[in-house]
């Protein structure tokens, strides 16, 4: 029986997505109704249907402010759900992550705070610091998002710019409690970077963002400079009284998403081997790995045996050098295919699970065993595409496009590789 491969890669790709949907991660965490006010504030790509989940299941009367992403917004009735730019930020952010501050202030200790936090929180919410214009955090999230650097690397530059994020929505709040549920689209799942950590206390320091940008040669403006090397660019510390009063819950993980597309994998005959939900570095090398870990399986059934699901989670970068359109994941799957050069019964896709690949409009690709021969009848120069960081045409011209819209939901990047043929 021959496998049709892009269905069971969109399969998984989709339990993937599907594992991490706030309908279903959301209810059986929220806390019990407080004595005073509720009141509910949420960011990221899921914050409109993590909003919608808490009205349809929390029998409270709420009141609240959320922001997300263009398009991936969700009706709701008593909580405004606000769309702004990401991953650059724009003034409907900065204007949304304003109401979110004062929505939290002047709470007493018998009121509660709801925060709704996922992935793509730090564009987001975007209030500069006192002295910082939304022209200058503009200018440094552009320059971070080519310079390579890694999320972790990034949401520490951002949390010492920000007046909301790195732990000073929680602190604006205090004596209320606040109680936050976090959808982690991180590697590790650590809660200080996961929309840089808006509600968690924070390790890292204004040097250390100071030092992040000199590493990736980046020209801040004088004004961010001077910024962090002030004392009130510093966030709050574990220990800070004013977060003695949070709890920060991890509702949904890339590594359960991971697993449920490994039963999916099982289901339809393959032998599902989870690499890592925490894979990081540059797409087109960490590509390169991969394709090494499918040929030794081709060859000797090594360390999975034929049929197998290779899988894996993360977040990958790139370096722009050039000016076509991108994707970490179409980036990762035409250095995948120019390392495999179309061996056959090895098929791949590489998918962003909110939907989006980096700013374009599809989440990822798929990747088969015809699709080097495709490309050169098509005349299309595979290797070309990528020294132009264009994956995204190359994929288009070859309708291997994986386009399924806003999912409501990010875990992070999702990528399968199906090996099914034994080589020679």
């Amino acid at each position: 029986m021959v496998t049709d491969h892009r269905k069971v890669l969109r399969d998984m790709f989709d339990a993937a997505a599907a594992a991490a949907l706030p309908d279903c991660c959301v209810p059986e965490h929220l806390p019990p109704p407080p004595k005073g006010r509720a009141v509910v504030v949420g960011a990221g790509k899921a914050a409109g249907s993590m909003a919608a989940a808490v009205e349809a299941h929390w029998d409270v009367p709420v009141e609240g402010v959320a922001v997300t992403r263009y398009g991936h917004g969700a009706p709701c009735k008593k909580i405004e759900v606000i769309e702004a730019s990401h991953p650059v930020p724009d003034a409907a952010g900065l204007e949304a992550a304003r109401r979110i501050l004062e929505k939290v202030q002047g709470l007493g200790p018998d009121d509660l705070v709801l925060c709704l936090i996922s992935g793509g929180g730090s564009a987001l919410l975007a209030l500069p610091a006192p002295g910082l214009t939304l022209d200058d955090k503009q200018s440094i999230n552009r320059a971070l998002l080519k310079s390579g650097a890694t999320i972790t690397e990034m949401n520490c530059v951002r949390k010492h710019l920000s007046a909301i994020k790195g732990g000073r929505l929680a602190a604006a709040a205090a004596p209320a409690k606040v109680v936050s549920l976090i959808i982690s689209d991180v590697p590790g799942d650590d809660i200080s970077v996961i929309a840089s950590g808006p509600t968690a206390p924070d390790v890292t320091t204004s040097a250390e963002a100071l030092a992040i940008l000199d590493k990736y040669k980046i020209a801040a403006p004088q004004s961010v400079l001077n910024h962090l090397t002030s004392k009130q660019s510093e966030t709050p510390k574990p220990g800070d009284p004013r977060l003695a009063n949070v709890t920060n819950i991890l509702i949904a993980t890339p590594q359960a998403s991971l697993e449920a597309a490994a039963r999916v994998a099982q289901d339809a005959g393959f032998h599902p081997l989870i690499l890592s939900d925490s894979i990081e570095g540059e797409s087109r090398d960490v590509a390169l790995v991969h394709a090494a870990i499918a040929k030794q399986i081709a060859k000797r059934g090594q360390p999975c045996d034929i049929p197998c699901a290779v899988i894996s989670g993360g977040e990958t970068t790139v370096t722009v050098r050039g000016n076509g359109r991108g994707g970490r994941n179409a980036e990762f799957l035409l250095s995948l295919g120019l390392a495999l050069n179309g061996q056959a019964g090895i098929a791949a896709l590489a998918g962003d699970t909110d939907g989006v690949d980096g700013s374009e409009d599809n989440a990822g690709a798929f990747l088969l065993p015809d699709t080097p021969a495709r490309a050169e009848a098509l005349g299309i120069n595979l290797k070309a595409y990528l020294a132009n960081n264009d994956a995204y045409t190359a994929f288009e011209r070859l309708g291997d496009l994986l386009v399924t819209g806003p999912t409501l939901t990010n875990v992070n990047d999702f990528r399968a590789i199906l090996v099914d043929e034994r080589s020679e």
